[in-house]
């Protein structure tokens, strides 16, 4: 299974934590419903939305072994 690791600044992380709480959830279960909020349709769509993100040193894909 994919683990998808984000590297966040303090004021993101007291940001994420703000709307985790305005949203009741707690920060690891808000991070997972944005990110199944929009599905994908085809894998053009994937693609699409990942180059928003290209050269992002804050985020790295690995899978588990």
């Amino acid at each position: 299974m994919p683990v998808l690791t984000i590297r966040l600044s303090e004021d993101e992380e007291r940001t994420l934590g703000r709307r985790a709480r305005q949203a009741g959830l707690k920060r690891s279960t808000f991070v997972r419903k944005l990110i199944r909020e929009e599905p994908y349709e085809t894998a053009a769509d994937v693609l699409a939305d990942m180059e928003r993100f290209r050269g992002d040193t804050r985020l790295r894909v690995r899978r588990r072994r």
